[in-house]
């Protein structure tokens, strides 16, 4: 009998190409690549790692291909991430992210689905998010969430939907508007709720029509729109900026980490500030992950 998780995490376990460049180059010349890393990577990947190093019963649902490295795998699993609902699919390559950062820290990049993005919705995995108070369902084939979304409904979890930058080329407004029915938390960064809005039919985010929706904003910190009440979350000012990959990740981690811990929405918003404070400071989101007590020392709760 495997463990309980308090959470679920459904998302892409990738494998992240990182460069560095002091300008994105124009079309059809070329530039300088000044560093260039592999990393594991995926929202999936990313937030369960995280939380799970936090502290938090998690699990993992998603799929890789046959060239998933060992060393990737042993890496989540040394971090007490449960593993049940990890499949590798012969014949299948895993999801792969090309991130190209510039000097200034903009981002851009270039996705392969891998076998996440054609999973079948007739086969989604549900028993560990059956068994979770949590289920966070991101980046993935719409049609096998919501397959997904309606099983663990059932169950009763609180579910969060956080399909990141895929909600302007993979969802549609049938899709995403199903998806905001089944779920009680939705995330979002500022650049992605516009997409968000039109699907809706809404102009005020205090319209959006879910319990709870979570908006980073970067340096200037983010925001809880509780029943349509907004509340400010200030940031949490890191060491040093070396890498922006995943500090969006890390946000997610840490509030599922301060949830469960004890914590309400408005500290656990906090605490995900801190985390993600220490998600900048080196290159690739699971580089450096801290631990709970640090991200509470940095948090400084009153």
């Amino acid at each position: 009998m495997s463990r309980e998780p308090f959470l679920t995490v459904y998302g892409h376990v990738s494998i992240d190409q990182i460069l560095s460049l002091k300008e994105f180059p124009q079309v059809n010349t070329s530039v300088d690549i000044l560093s260039k890393r592999r990393h594991l990577g995926g929202t999936g990947a990313n937030i369960a790692t995280i939380a799970a190093a936090l502290g938090t019963p998690t699990a993992i649902s998603s799929c890789v291909g046959e060239d998933f490295p060992a060393k990737y795998w042993e890496f989540m699993e040394s971090h007490g991430l449960i593993m049940e609902e990890l499949v590798t699919l012969e014949e299948q390559e895993t999801s792969t992210a090309l991130i190209i950062n510039n000097k200034d820290h903009d981002q851009i990049t270039y996705f392969f689905q891998g076998p996440l993005g054609s999973a079948d919705p007739e086969k989604a995995m549900t028993t560990m998010a059956s068994r979770s108070k949590h289920v966070h369902f991101s980046t993935g084939n719409p049609h096998y969430y919501l397959k997904a979304m309606a099983a663990v409904e059932k169950e009763g979890a609180v579910i969060a939907f956080d399909p990141a930058q895929e909600v302007h080329r993979i969802w549609d407004e049938n899709t995403f508007s199903a998806a905001a029915g089944h779920a009680d938390i939705l995330f979002s960064n500022e650049h992605e709720m516009s997409s968000m809005l039109d699907y809706l039919g809404v102009v005020d985010i205090r319209d959006v029509p879910v319990e709870t929706l979570i908006i980073t904003r970067g340096s200037r910190g983010s925001m809880l729109i509780i029943n349509g009440k907004i509340h400010e979350v200030p940031p949490t000012k890191a060491a040093t900026v070396v890498d922006t990959t995943g500090a969006g990740d890390s946000f997610r981690a840490g509030f599922y980490a301060g949830l469960y811990h004890g914590h309400d929405l408005f500290d656990s918003a906090a605490l995900a500030s801190a985390a993600a404070s220490f998600a900048v400071e080196s290159m690739g989101a699971l580089t450096e992950l801290p631990t709970w007590d640090r991200v509470v020392e940095r948090a400084a709760l009153e």
